[in-house]
């Protein structure tokens, strides 16, 4: 009886067994497997069948090293390899070749080599490890399909893996370390998936997909690149049409030769991964690629967290991007970015930033502490907004520049040290939106005329609304509450629709219009204002119609000289004075009426002027041309009212006496000039070091007061500004924009809050160098004609000061503002109270001195406002439990503010 060829080889010394791996493998029948002896064998094994190739004693025990070529290739057949170390001949050669077959290669070491996928071989690798390869260390090309299991790549001269051509791949629990070019490159039109990989310390980016290339990463780790986290180029990720994505039940094996699908519109798809540390954007999609990504976490990118540009186009799903050196987001070009459920934190820049003409839509995302802006709209970019929450900025909350265009939907702004949202140049929708604690409400300075429609506007330090020189806006349902100024602001020739809109506790005007304004104003509703409801300012008209004006502070409504509005069936309750008209204004009023004014006037027809009055407009950022009318006081007669008006001033002794100081000084120094006498040396530029809340604005308004009753300054008029309206957003925009700020202030006095932003730290290339080489030339070349002010922390003042040599010299005297003690602060609410016509017992007024002892003072304590603050939340809580049994509460209790009306303190 004939025996057939055993079905088993063995490669050994000695008698009995081959010397050669090839020569076993050439003996072996179809099935069998080659048994390898421990040792080292030179050589080149060639597999075309079906053979099993292992190391007799298990992993490390066997090296294979070729003299040339590859040392294992696998031409057909079901071949399997294990447990063998194989070193290449050359390190950018393949080490492992499989061309053809089904070939099952385990728990191999390749060094001094990649590995081959090519042909149309559907192989399967697991358990391999690839050390030390030129150029890629892992090459699946051709038409071969590939399953890769607990592959390990380190330290590879070149790519990690490449997937190429028309190959599939699915990787699972694959690490690829310290590769010098990219972890992972797929390319061509090839198809390839990760699950649970981790790529690390790459010298290009992690993973890069570009060509037509389809990828699906789920669960990976890529983190420590010095380039990008996830790179996108070319078409990849863009489905052909009908290509519906992933189908139910269909299985994902990229060896069965099935593409690997995903249930995202994109062709590409990122899945619970972690992005860190990379030495770029975290993730960049460009060109026309496309791509989504759900559940990822990206963070400690050094520059934009995730960044769509060129026609590329990107979809987040619950997307978290933290800790980031550039912006959470970036759009430029024509690409598309989408996101929902995302948040966007903690960026050295903006949360989002878009240009060119970008699309972003975000919705009920989170984008908070940014260091920049938060949303950032530029050029001919749009941006939808909807349910989205925007806070804690020292800048602004949303801008929208240029030509961009911004449509907001139930999007709530807060803690923004700026203006909310800032429309300069572009056009916006906003709807259901709320605004609130932040510097300024909502800007329009733009020529198109953005809808306002059903927003709130909230507890803003000083502008709820402002609408810009010569704009255009319409102001649907907007309520505005408790502004430090303004409550809505129409500047010089703006045309403005207001219906329906509300304006509570303003310590400013309720609404005011400059001059030649033009508003259409209806059903404004104008609560408690600290000054007027409405004023219309010199030259200007309008229409308001079925207004209400309730308990203001001054003159409910006041018309300048050559106005000429249309009041139709206004109401004025409460109050010293429904209406006042000046010499040389043409309202006409008809079927208006007052209830409960003091002196009231309100005929119907054509009304005479009546005069001046003190009625104040209120203007934007606190900056003021005077009272209501001509002033008619003598210099002496200004100067005292001033010098009364700082003596009511809470606190502050210290800074009062240096201001009566110098004023003494500059009577002196206008004495001489009027004797013929040089004046003594004097510089009025003032530094003012002092925290929040400690009265500095203020101070500096009457500053400007003094010097222009003294005949030193022309108007004696405060701008205020700060870093965001002086530094410019490109090179060569800084310089124009300082200027024109300084330009405003011309004759008066700019006031710079928070100078020291100007000089960010550990960051020398900022703008803000520009913006004091700018100002210092300027206030030399205008030395007699404006009075600079700079303001903030004492500390970080002396850092500003020194930041230019200039500096130094045009301001040699610093005036400190001492934080308000306890009594002060008490003092403070009581003032508030008596305004708004609310009595403060005396164990009230007991219960407010301890509480401001005990209140922790921290840096963000507002002295002042948080005075402020105090008597407001006082008004609300006391509202609330009057409102819970107003059938026991008599008129007394109305008015009455009891201790158990006082916050808690972490309410602040």
């Amino acid at each position: 009886m004939l025996m057939g060829k055993s079905s088993r080889e063995r490669v050994a010394p000695g008698w009995g067994a081959h010397d050669t791996i090839a020569a076993a493998v050439r003996a072996a029948a179809a099935g069998a497997t080659v048994s390898v002896h421990p040792g080292e064998y030179r050589e080149s094994v060639v597999l075309n069948r079906d053979v099993t190739l292992l190391a007799e004693k298990g992993p490390g025990t066997v090296r294979i090293v070729s003299p040339r070529g590859p040392a294992i290739t696998v031409h057909g057949g079901a071949a399997a390899v294990r447990d063998l170390t194989v070193t290449g001949a050359a390190p950018g050669e393949p080490a492992i070749l499989l061309r053809g077959g089904t070939p099952d290669v385990r728990g191999c070491e390749v060094t001094g080599g990649r590995v081959e996928v090519t042909g149309d071989a559907v192989a399967a690798l697991a358990g391999c490890t690839v050390v030390g390869a030129d150029g890629a260390s892992v090459r699946l090309t051709g038409t071969s399909r590939t399953v890769l299991e607990d592959l390990a790549v380190r330290i590879a001269g070149g790519d990690g893996v490449v997937v190429d051509d028309e190959a599939r791949a699915d990787c699972t629990g694959a690490l690829i370390d310290g590769a010098a070019g990219r972890g992972v490159h797929v390319a061509g039109t090839a198809r390839a998936r990760f699950t649970r990989c981790e790529v690390r310390g790459t010298r290009a980016a992690a993973v890069h997909a570009e060509g037509g290339a389809a990828l699906v990463l789920s669960e990976c780790r890529l983190h420590d690149a010095d380039a990008h986290g996830v790179r996108l180029g070319g078409t990849a990720g863009r489905r052909a049409p009908g290509d519906g994505g992933e189908r139910p039940g269909e299985r994902r094996d990229a060896a069965s030769a099935e593409e690997p699908r995903t249930s995202s519109p994109h062709g590409v798809l990122l899945r619970r991964c972690e992005i860190a540390r990379t030495g770029a954007s975290g993730v960049l999609a460009e060109d026309e690629a496309a791509a989504f990504l759900h559940d990822c976490h990206v963070h400690d990118t050094s520059r934009a967290a995730i960044f769509a540009t060129g026609r590329s186009e990107l979809e987040l799903d619950g997307v978290r991007a933290v800790d980031v050196d550039g912006s959470a987001l970036a759009a430029a070009e024509d690409a598309v970015l989408r996101a929902r459920g995302g948040t966007f934190a903690r960026t050295a820049a903006n949360g989002l930033y878009a240009t060119g003409r970008a699309e972003v839509t975000l919705a009920d995302c989170d984008v908070q502490d940014t260091a920049y802006t938060a949303v950032h709209l530029a050029d001919g970019a749009r941006a939808t907004l909807t349910g989205c929450r925007i806070r804690e900025t020292p800048e602004y909350g949303i801008r929208v520049c240029d030509r961009a265009e911004l449509a907001a939907d139930g999007t709530r702004v807060r803690d923004a040290r700026l203006t909310g949202v800032l429309v300069e140049g572009g056009d916006a929708v906003l709807r259901d939106c709320t605004i609130e604690h932040v510097r300024n409400g909502i800007a329009l300075r733009t020529t198109h005329r953005p809808l306002v429609s059903g927003c709130e506007v909230g507890d803003v330090a000083e502008v709820g609304v402002e609408v810009g020189p010569d704009g255009g806006a319409v102001l649907e349902d907007v309520r505005v509450r408790r502004t430090g100024s303004t409550g809505i602001f129409l500047d010089a020739g703006s045309g403005v629709r207001i219906d329906g809109c509300e304006v509570h506790w303003a310590e400013g005007t309720g609404l005011f219009a400059g001059a030649r304004a033009r508003p259409r104003v209806r059903g404004l509703t104008v609560e408690r204002p600290g000054r007027n409801g409405v004023f219309v300012a010199e030259g200007a008209a309008g229409l308001f119609e079925d207004c209400r004006v309730r308990d203001a502070g001054y003159p409910a409504i006041y018309v300048e000289a050559a106005a000429s509005p249309v009041l139709r069936r206004c109401a004025v309750e409460g109050g010293d004075h429904d209406l006042v008209v000046c010499d040389g204004a043409e309202p006409v009023v008809e079927d208006c009426r007052s209830e409960g004014v003091r002196d009231g006037v309100l005929p119907e027809g054509r009304v005479p002027a009546a005069g001046t009055a003190a009625a104040v407009p209120g203007p934007r950022n606190g900056a003021g041309d005077g009272d209501g009318g001509d002033d008619d006081r003598t210099p002496e007669e200004r100067l005292a009212e001033l010098r009364a008006e700082l003596d009511r001033l809470v606190g502050l002794e210290r800074v009062k006496h240096d201001i009566v100081g110098l004023t003494k000084l500059m009577q002196m120094v206008k004495v001489r000039r009027e004797a013929g006498l040089p004046p003594p040396p004097l510089n009025r530029h003032l530094v003012f070091a002092g925290n929040p809340g400690t009265g500095k604005t203020t101070v500096a308004r009457l500053y400007g007061g003094f010097l222009h009753a003294l005949g030193l300054l022309q108007r004696g008029h405060l701008v205020e500004t700060d870093r965001g309206d002086l530094v410019g957003e490109y090179v060569g925009h800084t310089a124009p924009k300082t200027q024109a700020v300084f330009r405003r202030a011309l004759g008066g006095v700019l006031f710079i809050d928070e100078a020291y932003a100007l000089v960010p730290h550990a960051q020398p290339n900022d703008f803000g160098q520009e913006v004091i080489s700018t100002l210092v030339k300027l206030m030399e070349d205008h030395r007699d004609d404006v009075v600079v002010i700079v303001a903030g922390y004492p500390e970080e003042m002396a850092r500003f000061l020194a930041s230019n040599a200039g500096l130094g010299s045009r301001f040699t005297r610093t005036l400190t503002f001492e934080d308000y003690g306890a009594g002060e602060l008490v003092r403070i609410v009581r003032h508030h109270a008596d305004r708004h016509r609310y009595d403060c017992p005396e164990e009230t007024v007991e219960s407010l001195h301890r509480f401001f002892d005990e209140l922790p003072r921290g840096r963000q304590f507002g002295n002042g406002r948080t005075a402020r603050q105090v008597f407001q939340l006082m008004t609300e809580r006391h509202a609330q439990r009057i409102a819970d049994d107003p059938a026991t509460a008599d008129p007394g209790d109305l008015s009455t503010l009891l201790p158990a009306d006082l916050p808690e303190a972490d309410a602040l």
